[in-house]
């Protein structure tokens, strides 16, 4: 199919595979803990609650394959791994700032309208 004659949801896919990568609730803890400066697998393994040590790797791997982050190895005993976000996920992290002032902004409001939701529903059932 050329480029011109896309479908929305063809253009879409890369997209959607993006944001499964870094809109997870793994992604997001781990951008915003490296977004203060490098940071050590045990660091951010101890930061993010609730992830394992195989999410926790997997999860960096994937961020790293986007050109997310940076791993960097030296060269001690034992070996020293430290992650650093790249410039394209600076940028994101401003994004994932401004979502969470969103999300803080409005959280009284989202939890009315849930319980209005749940109630209505209540009632329906009834």
């Amino acid at each position: 199919m050329a480029a011109d004659t896309a479908s929305p949801v063809t253009e879409a896919c890369p997209i959607v595979e993006v944001l499964d990568h870094v809109a997870g609730k793994w992604a997001v803890g781990i951008l915003v803990t490296a977004a203060h400066g490098p940071v050590r697998f045990t660091e951010l393994e101890r930061e993010v609650e609730g992830i394992s040590r195989r999410m926790l790797t997997l999860t960096l791997r994937k961020l790293e394959r986007d050109g997310l982050l940076v791993r960097t190895v030296y060269p001690t005993v034992p070996p020293r791994v430290e992650y650093t976000l790249t410039d394209m996920a600076r940028e994101l992290h401003q994004t994932l700032v401004g979502l969470t002032s969103w999300a803080e902004k409005h959280r009284g409001e989202i939890a009315a309208a849930r319980r209005a939701y749940d109630e209505q529903q209540t009632a329906a059932t009834v």
